[in-house]
């Protein structure tokens, strides 16, 4: 299981390259970029330009809110300039972020258009390399145009691996048909990685056109070891818990009716009042709880058996907590 690093959701542009540089030093296996307050594309760029290993993906960019031939040109680029070491992590977000935050129409079935984004990124990435012919026509693309001028050269490693994000079976069924990889969302528990969505991966996997795809799991863990991580940790599952895309987690465990409570102070903007909600029992639920020298083993005793790869949700930050990251880092990427 490799152990990646989460940059910080505010991280600046004149961040990165330290950042970058930090995390190859550390020994993390590769470094991933949120879209939350910046564009997860444009640091990718310094972090190739500033580490000679160390591999690097949005984690996640919202493709709902980008034509395919978009992201297949930017995913070529990072691809080509860090001799392949980029990997595209996509995710759908929600109806009222990709209408209300994007301005952009909300598809009638999520998966169907995310499934056509796929193929479309590969029937892009398949006619640069080797000119096969560009000829989409779906649902929701149609794509065919394509002349010399808008055409980049091949490239030495054109096989970009594509990470579908999820919570629900859908994406996660599609991520096992057709993607490289599933990023299970920090909101999951152990029985809902394993009851739920890991069945629907290998359904997807059954379904697919190669017969011995493996998908890849990447896991973004809550992991509490003092005190401000179990407030942070708090904090962060009360604003999931209160998204009703999200309630199907918290129904497993007979927690529905907590999510309806969130929603309705989230609605009124009490966002201070809802960590109070999240019990210690639930707290031990969906995250990792462990003192800093057991939080290897604590880790791989949750996800070793079928995860490939790991971040915590805590982001990374150059010259915190040195030794605690080299530790995880030392400990699983060996």
């Amino acid at each position: 299981m490799h152990f990646d690093a989460l940059f910080p959701f505010d991280a600046k542009l004149s961040d990165i390259p330290e950042l970058a540089r930090a995390a190859e030093k550390i020994g993390f296996s590769a470094a991933w970029m949120a879209e939350t307050t910046h564009n997860p594309f444009l640091p990718a760029v310094l972090v190739a330009e500033h580490t000679k290993n160390l591999q690097f993906g949005t984690g996640i960019a919202v493709s709902f809110a980008r034509s395919p031939a978009v992201m297949a040109h930017a995913a070529w680029d990072l691809a080509s300039y860090s001799s392949g070491r980029f990997m595209l992590g996509v995710g759908t977000q929600i109806k009222a972020h990709i209408e209300r935050r994007f301005g952009m129409p909300w598809p009638e079935s999520p998966v169907d258009k995310l499934r056509e984004q796929i193929s479309a990124l590969r029937a892009f990435w398949n006619h640069w390399q080797s000119g096969e012919r560009l000829n989409l026509r779906g649902d929701y693309y149609k794509i065919s145009l394509s002349s010399p001028f808008f055409r980049p050269e091949p490239i030495e490693h054109p096989q970009i691996p594509i990470l579908v994000a999820g919570v629900n079976t859908g994406l996660a069924r599609l991520a096992g048909e057709m993607a490289d990889g599933f990023v299970v969302h920090p909101f999951h528990s152990p029985a809902y990685l394993h009851d739920v969505l890991l069945p629907a991966i290998r359904k997807g996997e059954a379904a697919g056109q190669s017969s011995n795809k493996e998908t890849q799991i990447m896991i973004n863990a809550f992991a509490v070891t003092n005190k401000q991580e179990r407030a942070y940790a708090r904090q962060q599952l009360s604003f999931y818990a209160s998204t009703p895309s999200y309630r199907k987690v918290l129904a497993l465990h007979g927690w529905q009716d907590l999510g309806e409570q969130l929603s309705a102070l989230a609605a009124r903007n009490r966002w201070d009042e809802m960590p109070d909600l999240i019990s210690d029992e639930m707290l031990e639920t969906f995250a990792t709880v462990a003192t800093e020298a057991e939080l290897p083993s604590a880790l791989n005793d949750r996800y070793g058996a079928f995860a490939t790869r790991i971040a915590l949700y805590s982001p990374f930050v150059p010259n915190q907590r040195q030794a605690f990251w080299k530790q995880l880092a030392g400990a699983f990427n060996q």
